[in-house]
């Protein structure tokens, strides 16, 4: 009599895991952070409390993770269509590096199933230090990161000044599009983010 193969368990550790993130995700969207649990996770994913406290310690941990690895969903697909896929691009024009990359930023943060979830978590942040902490460390910073890059690329070819701070440069387009995201004070679109990268690379004064 022939044997049945064993379960694989890590195929069903992967599902688990699936169903996990996307439960955290959903819940937070759905109900804010303060009332999502690991018990409304758990049942939401059908799976026991002791599967997600196995794999983590609280529920920041789990939508921390689930959050990064939406990011990692979208870069993939981003890749298999043929587009930038991590980082910025460096092409040796700066300006059309930087509003291509913002450009997918303002469609990320226009994209429900990331909007719902980034704000849940950005408003925890503010009053959580803990979960706030974390989301910098995790998931801003890493980005920013990314930005320091490539304004220092660009100081090596002469396009931005060398005495400028690449970390405190990249605010003067990441913030003002963050702040008008977060606040609702204006809408956020290509042309906008467009003017941004022209205001903070050329200035206000007359050419």
């Amino acid at each position: 009599m022939a044997k049945k193969p064993a379960p694989d368990s890590t195929r069903r550790s992967e599902k688990s895991r699936r169903a996990i993130y996307a439960a955290a995700l959903a819940l937070v969207s759905e109900t804010g952070y303060a009332k999502t649990t690991i018990e409304g996770i758990a049942a939401r994913a059908g799976v026991g409390k002791q599967t997600i406290y196995r794999w983590w310690s609280s529920k920041a941990d789990v939508l921390l993770e689930a959050f990064l690895d939406l990011g990692e969903q979208a870069a993939e697909r981003a890749g298999q269509s043929g587009q930038e896929t991590y980082g910025i691009p460096d092409t040796g024009d700066l300006a059309a590096d930087l509003k291509q990359v913002l450009r997918a930023t303002v469609d990320e943060l226009l994209d429900p199933a990331f909007e719902a979830p980034a704000r849940a978590l950005t408003a925890e942040g503010f009053v959580n230090e803990e979960v706030g902490r974390e989301f910098v460390a995790k998931l801003l910073e890493p980005q920013l990161q990314l930005y320091v890059q490539r304004l220092r690329s660009a100081q090596e070819t002469g396009a931005v000044r060398p005495d400028v701070d690449p970390r405190i440069a990249l605010e003067l387009f990441v913030s003002p599009l963050a702040q008008r995201w977060l606040q609702h004070t204006g809408p956020i679109t290509h042309a906008y983010t467009d003017t941004l990268v022209d205001y903070a690379l050329y200035g206000l004064a007359p050419r």
